[in-house]
């Protein structure tokens, strides 16, 4: 590495430091609540929107779409212009979406005002993990990094119950009109507790290359994972428009030119910052960051776990509202478990570190995901309750506590205060990239799981023609049609040999986000044992950064 920058800003102590992580935390659990709550608030949009399938895809991948893709430019900006004012920007921005997005009144605002809300959140949640970063030290950073990781794993199960309240008692627009209070106490709260930080030194400058090919990496790759089930990996299989724009190619699809092109930028992109660095000029991503273990193999392990943490998810609710029955509402109170033993590992995950290290923690929380989806894998069933599925989601959100906080710690354990900035954007896009790999890998693993409905139809002595369509529908919905077949002719038989499918297809799911977990925890072994025990030990500030009481 090079010489780093000097940080400007000093650490926080005493009770104003709880304070800030108070206000930080809730700033990131804003973004995070309204990444979950639109999946329980989508189909009453649908309805008074009048909005199309394709239409309610695009309103969650808008934001995937602009939150991965600027995540690393916004924690590069963050470090040269000052956290805080990248955090506090970010806020407005996503507050300001929100309202757009409660007011819209056609598709295309409404698509246009999630994507903006991708913007706000990807200057927020970089920023924030800097900002940790610079003014936590020794103990007290670990417990800010577990209360940040406990944070997003905790709002990510919270966000369905929350949606489906709202949706049910007041109306979908308070799902999003609901970030004006928080946003507003956020931004009080950080301007009078949080101080700026900033890195000062080094190359000055933009990299307007670097900018460009990053974003349209992304772009590219994160769209392809997203759409490649709908639209066909190779050869199209639906019909692409946008903004009165056709896709003109009937032989080549173009998630297949978009990931080409994605993957070009990116190798280029690798190429152009590898030259800049070398030369001593600003760069998006010093790509010599990798070389320090801890943050190149932790962000390996980062992508390779949220593939599954992230795809079981995604699962699980279509699980239980098409084949258990349950609402929105009643959706969200079961993930209450799941929520309920991340916020248990947050408290723990700090001072189990302090005596184990932060890496076992890691191992052990991954150990317990791994253990929480295979166990889920044995008990889904058609007639599983939610009460024999909560110990197991339990253990599950346990796992999920436990990793999300430590690895962000060995993740950045050793990287210089001044990069922090770039350095967590890049851990947070491993995170949103392994999500979107996941979702489009559980999705398909749903859709071929669920062409056994087929045959336990005609087991249930269904024709052959009827059980292929039934079944057609059923993929087609991602199970969701299965209630409406108890009003067709035989319905109870229709009803329950679909359900015996999609049990099926949600245990496959359970095996393939397990298998993740693992590969993610054998991934973790050769991260060294030691790693991020500094911030349980004491901490040396890197030189430059002012040095801080504890």
């Amino acid at each position: 590495m090079s010489s780093e920058a000097a940080e400007s800003g000093v650490a926080l102590q005493g009770r104003r430091r709880w304070f800030a992580l108070m206000f930080l935390a809730l700033g990131v659990a804003m973004i995070i609540l309204d990444a979950t709550v639109v999946n329980v608030a989508i189909p009453t949009m649908v309805k008074d929107l009048n909005l199309t399938t394709a239409d309610a895809e695009w309103v969650t991948a808008a934001y995937a779409l602009t939150f991965a893709s600027l995540l690393i430019l916004a924690g590069r900006l963050a470090d040269r212009f000052g956290r805080r004012l990248m955090f506090v920007a970010g806020v407005i921005v996503f507050v300001a979406a929100s309202v757009l997005v409660a007011a819209s009144d056609s598709s295309s605002t409404l698509i246009a005002a999630r994507a903006l809300q991708g913007v706000g959140g990807a200057m927020i949640l970089p920023s924030s993990l800097s900002v940790l970063n610079a003014v936590f030290v020794g103990r007290a950073r670990a417990v800010a990094f577990a209360v940040w990781g406990g944070t997003i794993g905790g709002m990510a199960a919270l966000g369905p119950l929350v949606g489906g309240w709202l949706t049910t008692y007041a109306s979908w627009h308070w799902a999003f009109l609901i970030n004006v209070p928080i946003g507003i106490l956020v931004l009080v709260g950080v301007l009078i507790t949080v101080p700026e930080t900033k890195a000062l030194g080094g190359p000055r400058g933009i990299d307007p290359l670097g900018t460009v090919l990053i974003i349209v990496a992304l772009l590219g790759i994160v769209f392809a994972l997203i759409e490649g089930q709908r639209y066909g990996w190779f050869t199209p299989q639906a019909e692409f428009s946008a903004a009165g724009w056709t896709w003109p190619s009937t032989t080549v699809s173009i998630v297949f030119v978009s990931a080409v092109v994605g993957l070009g930028a990116l190798a280029l992109f690798a190429f152009v910052e590898i030259r800049r660095a070398a030369r001593g000029k600003t760069v998006v991503v010093d790509l010599r960051l990798f070389r320090i273990r801890t943050f190149g193999a932790g962000n390996v392990v980062a992508l390779v776990v949220s593939l599954g943490e992230f795809g079981l998810l995604f699962g699980i609710p279509l699980f239980l509202q098409a084949v258990r029955g349950y609402d929105a509402l009643q959706t969200g109170v079961i993930l209450l478990a799941l929520a309920g033993g991340s916020f248990v590992a947050s408290g723990l995950g700090a001072p189990l570190s302090q005596r184990f290290g932060p890496v076992r923690v890691l191992q052990t929380g991954m150990a317990l995901e791994a253990l929480g989806i295979l166990a889920l894998g044995f008990t889904l069933s058609t007639e599983v309750t939610g009460w024999q599925m909560a110990p197991w989601l339990f253990m599950y959100g346990m796992g999920v506590g436990f990793a999300t906080a430590q690895l962000t710690g060995v993740i950045l354990s050793e990287v210089p205060v001044a990069e922090s900035g770039q350095a967590s954007a890049v851990q947070s896009t491993s995170r949103q990239v392994g999500a979107a790999i996941g979702t489009a890998i559980i999705g398909t693993t749903l859709v071929l799981g669920l062409g056994t409905v087929q045959g336990h139809l005609e087991d249930l002595g269904v024709p052959t023609a009827q059980a292929a369509q039934v079944s057609d529908i059923v993929a087609t919905s991602a199970g969701q049609a299965i209630p409406a077949l108890a009003s067709q002719p035989n319905g109870a038989v229709l009803v329950e040999g679909a359900s015996q499918g999609f049990a099926e297809a949600i245990t496959w799911v359970a095996w393939v986000a397990g298998a993740f977990v693992l590969l993610g925890l054998l991934t973790s072994l050769v991260l060294p044992k030691n790693a991020a025990r500094v911030e349980s030990e004491g901490y040396s500030p890197p030189r430059g950064a002012p040095a801080a009481a504890e």
